[in-house]
Parts: structure tokens; sequence; C-alpha cells
């Protein structure tokens, strides 16, 4: 460990003395009407020499300064050719007049927007997703949202809550940083159930970060970052509805109503109701397919924006009740709760949270910016499957104050602040108590070296003080090389820790009569080591023609290699343990992804990934249990072109090959230990009748394919064999669905 500390501080005092020829950053807009707009596509290049470049679909830029002159020349087709005389390099905002004396004839150029893209500028390997890339499946919640994303793999945890969880590099999602706005959100007591708390149409972009992310979010990321971002009253539709029907008697309303309230005050009222209370048993087992469930979700934003002068200001609050039913059709809770003859169970989760955020760019000094988040949760969740109790109370203060301005010049910038957390525990667990506190403050320092032409980096290095882990460093590296125009390479390494959470991360284990073995020792976390790991990765990305087509390759390839996890060990039948790791734990991660745009409309994208997740377990070195090897998916994606009603079709095709995984043995099935690989396809064609209103049809499991018997010993649900977890494939078939949306 002193080792890589030494390498990242000798990297520190080695680059932060060097300059770099100072990058001028401006931003093109035209008026129409009141609307200012972003004029992407613009050229602006030094007068009488060769350096240029162009304006991205923000309108903005960023170009070397020149030693042979100050004039900066802004052209664009249909607008008054402007030079500017430049004299600072702050950033600068331009208006382009349009040109009216031309009398030009109209020609239109298609091209179609990328709903998820790679970041090429970006020094983390990061895939930007729109709004557009969520509505092309049913993505009610944001456990659905990854469908259609080759970098994520969405599966159920077990046979019994119908929950959604999600793998990156191989690693279940408590590896994973969820935040939410920057604000860590998906942890601790909601890492079970809160994907599915966030409606898939409050979401405005997804932001995905393969290997440790920025230090600036905390220590916990191991495998990567997910990062939601909301949408804005500011620039929210007025009023959206969303109706939404599906064949497992899933019925969901989405609305939102946004009100400006004076000429800085926006606020905006979000209400999610999802239920579902048609009992599904399509494979007879006597179980239900999927939950009984009674959602409800608010969320009230408040912004005020004042760009003159630099301030912007979020306050939200949300509250959330959501109940679940599961286990055998006949169970009913007011007459078999707690009863040994019919098995079932309910999960009762009251959340509320509230976020203030405040952010501050200094008018003179654009690149100068300060920005204060303070957030607060409570989760409570009271819950039973069959005999067993579990409930959990987890209180979290989560606070950060930065500041990012820039070594020298706009080349160089740096993010640097402070923040503290307090997350207060208290559990139940078959009348077992087990309660503590985490307090952590930390301290960072992140400096981003921008060189779009050839080499940039992010170097940052945190250190926190933890009264349950002790006082640590967490040190983090991206670097990006441009080797040409159209390649880059990208290389990332850094180390991350958590807390195991055992019994909230892994509440599957509920679902089972197996007894529950925990190593107990004289640490806080149910007598466990926290968890620590480092991250290697690297990535090439190449644009390029392929058969006079634009197309777009990548290949990934990352390693985690765990000093200390907490082995969840399934392999004995009839218990599952809880022990620390003696020996080696790694995580092996290798992906290709082709993406070319046939057409204008027509966008194809095929990865293929292989995973392989080795664990020390007690009985010697696996593949960690339903973990597949190999995975394939292909998504067909076509838009048709708006006519002047602005109507059009969308059609999306999706496949997902998923290997042979590794299954836990058990006597019903001694001999079963490999399952089959299969495939899931999904489909969805959209009409859009206006920009106003479109509607929605779609199937997932086109092919109908589900596990057959999915729950070991179902027909004897109180035998100490009885197990929902070993689940590998969907537990229901073939799913159709039917939406409406409506916005104004």
């Amino acid at each position: 460990m002193f080792k890589n500390i030494t390498i990242y501080i000798t990297f520190f005092l080695y680059v932060f003395n060097l300059s770099a020829q100072k990058i001028i950053q401006g931003k093109i807009v035209h008026k129409v009407k009141s609307e200012t707009l972003a004029l992407e596509g613009a050229n602006v290049y030094w007068k009488n020499t060769n350096i240029g470049t162009i304006t991205d679909e923000s309108g903005d830029f960023n170009i070397y300064s020149s030693d042979k002159t100050n004039k900066l020349i802004i052209s664009f087709l249909g607008f008054i050719t402007d030079t500017l005389t430049i004299s600072s390099d702050k950033k600068f905002v331009h208006f382009l007049t349009e040109d009216l004396t031309t009398n030009l004839d109209e020609v239109s150029l298609v091209d179609r927007k990328k709903s998820s893209k790679l970041s090429f500028t970006a020094n983390q390997n990061l895939i930007l997703v729109d709004q557009s890339e969520l509505l092309k499946a049913a993505c009610c919640n944001l456990s659905e949202s990854f469908e259609t994303n080759p970098s994520i793999d969405v599966n159920f945890s077990d046979a019994i809550t119908g929950t959604k969880q999600i793998n990156m590099l191989g690693l279940k999602s408590p590896y994973i940083l969820i935040s939410e706005e920057n604000i860590p959100m998906i942890r601790g007591a909601s890492q079970a159930f809160g994907l599915t708390f966030t409606p898939g149409t409050w979401v405005e972009s997804i932001q995905v970060s393969k290997g440790t992310g920025s230090v600036i979010n905390g220590f916990e990321s191991i495998a990567g970052q997910i990062n939601t971002e909301l949408k804005k009253p500011f620039t929210d539709v007025p009023f959206f509805l969303n109706l939404f029907v599906s064949g497992n008697g899933r019925l969901e309303l989405n609305s939102h109503f946004n009100r400006k309230l004076s000429s800085k005050w926006n606020t905006g009222l979000y209400i999610n109701l999802n239920q579902r209370n048609q009992k599904v048993n399509n494979n007879s087992d006597d179980f239900l397919d999927v939950p009984l469930t009674d959602q409800l979700n608010i969320l009230n934003r408040y912004q005020y924006t004042d760009l003159t002068k630099g301030w912007v200001v979020f306050y939200n609050w949300r509250v959330l009740n959501d109940k679940k039913q599961t286990g055998q059709v006949s169970f009913d809770p007011h007459y078999d709760r707690n009863s040994s003859q019919i098995w079932g169970g309910e999960i009762d989760t009251k959340r509320f949270d509230s976020a203030l955020k405040i952010g501050y760019v200094f008018p003179e000094y654009p690149y100068k910016s300060f920005g204060f988040q303070a957030a607060y949760s409570n989760h409570n969740q009271e819950s039973y499957f069959g005999l067993r109790k579990y409930d959990i109370n987890h209180k979290s203060f989560y606070t950060n104050l930065l500041f990012n301005s820039i070594l020298n010049n706009t080349n160089n910038k740096f993010k640097s602040g402070l923040n503290l957390s307090l997350d207060s525990y208290d559990e139940n667990i078959e009348n077992t108590n087990y309660s503590r506190t985490d307090r952590n403050f930390g301290t960072f320092f992140e400096w981003n070296h921008a060189d779009i032409e050839k080499l940039s980096w992010t170097a940052g290095v945190r250190l926190d003080f933890n009264n349950n882990i002790g006082a640590f460093i967490t040190p983090r590296l991206h670097f990006r090389y441009a080797i040409d125009s159209s390649t880059i390479l990208r290389i990332s390494s850094g180390s991350g820790r958590k807390a195991a959470n055992i019994f909230a991360e892994n509440q599957s284990l509920f679902a089972t009569n197996r007894k529950i073995f925990v190593d107990k020792g004289e640490n806080p976390f149910y007598g466990l080591l926290p968890e620590r790991a480092w991250n290697y990765g690297t990535s090439i990305s190449r644009n390029f023609k392929f058969l006079n087509k634009n197309s777009t390759l990548v290949i990934d390839y990352y390693i985690t290699d765990f000093i200390n996890q907490v082995i969840v060990d399934y392999e004995k039948e009839g218990v599952v343990s809880f022990y620390n790791l003696d020996g080696n734990s790694s995580s092996k991660s290798f992906q290709v992804t082709f993406d070319v745009n046939i057409s204008p409309q027509l966008e194809l994208i095929t990865s293929y990934k292989n995973d392989k997740v080795l664990i020390d377990y007690r009985d010697g070195r696996k593949q960690k249990q339903l973990v597949p090897e190999n995975r394939f998916f292909f998504n067909l994606s076509w838009n048709s072109i708006k006519n002047v009603k602005n109507q059009q079709w969308k059609y999306d095709l999706t496949t997902n090959g998923v290997g042979s995984q590794r299954i836990v043995e058990n006597s019903i099935n001694p001999n079963f230990n490999q399952s089959p690989s299969f495939s899931l396809i999904n489909t969805q064609l959209t009409r859009v009748f206006s920009s106003s209103s479109e509607i929605y049809i779609g199937i997932e499991n086109i092919g109908n394919y589900t596990q057959k018997n999915p729950i070991i010993f179902e027909n004897e649900p109180f035998n100490n064999k009885f197990d929902s977890s070993q689940v590998w494939a969907p537990i229901f078939g073939r799913m159709f669905y039917l939406g409406f949306r409506y916005k104004i």
C-alpha cells in the first residue's frame, strides 16, 4: 500500500509544476424569438491560421491560444461571420446573428444523436445515457433502466421478491457507488430494493463510469460509479403524464407538475403510483411468480437560478411508502402470518429523503466555483419471510463542501473539499439485535489536466477518518491518451473500501431456510473486517468507417483484486456462511463493443463480455455462483424521420445472451451444477403522434424462456433445505405491456 501511495505522491510532485499552453473557452448561441439556443457545429478558428475547432451540442468549444494572432473568427452557414479580439482566457458567450440577406436553397442534413454514448473527451471511461435511451424499454424504475446497456448486467436476486439487481465488472451493486445528483443514494439499508424506488420518468440522464471513480463522492466505489440526474423544474415540461399497464398485473401512473414561481424560482411535484394486485403463478409451483406490490412515491423539488450573479440552489424532499407481499398463492397475511402451514412474507418500507444543494460560480472567473451539499434520509423496513423476521432502520446524514478552480491556467483544474457522513443502523434478525454508528470525516483533492489532442489525466487522493475503520488514504488515477483524432486509450487505477452490511445486501437469504453462520470477531461490522480492493483497468476506443458507415469499437479490460472481502458462502446445502477472505478473490472483466450507424435512422450495437470472478471459498477456488462467464448483447434501434407534425415511429429490439452459470449443489438435483445458456429477447414499438403525445407497446422475453422449478423444496417450504435464492433465469415468462405518455 505504501509503495502505491509513494507512486501517487511522486506523480503529484512531478506534474504539479508543469505549465501548458492556454486554452480559450467559449459558447456560441443564437436567438430564436425569446429563446437562446446553442449552435452545434459552428466553425471557430484563428485568422490566417489552420488552427480551428467546432462547437459541440451545447455550443461549447475549446481552442488553444495562438502566438500569431488574437483575432478569432466565428462562422456558421446562414449566419453573419464575426471576428472577435481575444484579450484574456476568460470563458465567454457569443451570439451569432442570422444572415437575412442570403437566399439559399434549403438543404436538410439528417443525423441521429446517440442516446447512449461513450465520452471521447472524459478522462474516465464514462458512458452517457440520456432520457431517450430510457424510453427504449419498459423503464418503470431505475433497476429496469439498464436493459439496453451492455455494460450493466441485470439479474433477478431470488424467486420470491421479484427484485432485480445489477452487476458491473462481474461484481454486485454493493461494490458500485450509486449516487443521485452526486449524493450517495443506494447504500446501506436500501441496497436490496433501492433501485426500485426511483421511477424511470424522473430520470433525466445517467452517467456510468467503469473502474474506481472520482474521490469526490467517497471511498466506496470499487467496480464503478452510476450517477443519476433527475429532471429539473427549470427545464422540465409544465405537465407530464405516463400511464403503464403490463401483462403481469402491474399498473403504474407517473405525473410531473412544474411551475414557475418567479423569475428565479421554479418548483416541481413528481408523483409515482404503482400497484400489482393480480396473483400470477404461471409455473404452477404454488408460489407467486411476482410479488403483490403497492407503492406511493412523491418528490417535491425547488430550484433557484440566478445566472447573472452565479447562484443555483436546489432543495428536495421525498417520501416513499412501499409494500410487497410474497410467498404462496393462498397466503393471506391477516390469517397466515407466523403460520407454519402456509409460507408467505411482507416487506413494508417507509423512507424519507431531503437534500439541499447550493452552487456559486464567480461571474468574473467562470472557472472558479464552490458547491455545498447536504442530505438526510430515514429508511425504515419491517419485513418477515415465512417464520423469519428482518427489520432495519437506517438514518443517514451526508454533507459535502466543494471548491473548484484552476492551477495556472484553465488547462489544469482542481477540485478540493471536505465531507462528513453519519450512518446509524439498527437491525433485528430473528430477534437478534445488531446496531452500530459509522462516523466518517474525509478531505479530498482532485486534479484534472485537460489536453484534448494528447495526454490528459485526473488524479485524486482522499484522506478519511472513520470511527470503525480508522484513518486511511484512497488514491485514484485516470489517464487518457489520444493516439490520434479517432483513437483514445485510457488507463485507470485506484483503491476502494466499504463496510459490508451483510443482511441488508443479501436479503434473498431470508427467502430460504438456510441456517446463518457469521464468523464472530471483534470488529463492529458483525465481527467481520471491512472490505478492501484495488481496481486496474484499460480501455481503447476508436471511431472509424465500416462499410462507409460511422462506427465505434470499444475494448475494455478491468481487474479487481480484493485485499479483504466478506465471502457469502452458499456452497453447503442448508447453510449460508459469512467469513473474511482467506486467500485470493478477483474479478477479471473483458468486454468488446461494436456500434455502427447503418443509416441516420438505424443503429446497431453488439457486445461480448467475459467475467471471470474467482473466489477462494473454504472448500476451494471457484467461479462465483450465479455469475455467467460469457454474455452477448445485441440492440437494433430504428427511428423514422419526423414529419411536419412531429409524428414518428420508433422501434427497438434487444437480445441478451446469458452463458452458463455455476450452481451450488442441492439434494433435489445433485448433479446439476451448471445452468444452460439462454437468450432473452425484448422489443418495443412507439408511435409519436405529436410533440405532446405518444403510445408504446412492448414484449419482454419474447421466447418465453423461464427457469423450471426455481424454488428448491417448494412443496416443503418449512424444510431446512427450502431455498428460493438459486435463480439463474427469469421466473415470469413472456410479458406484454402498453403505455401512454402526454406532455404540455
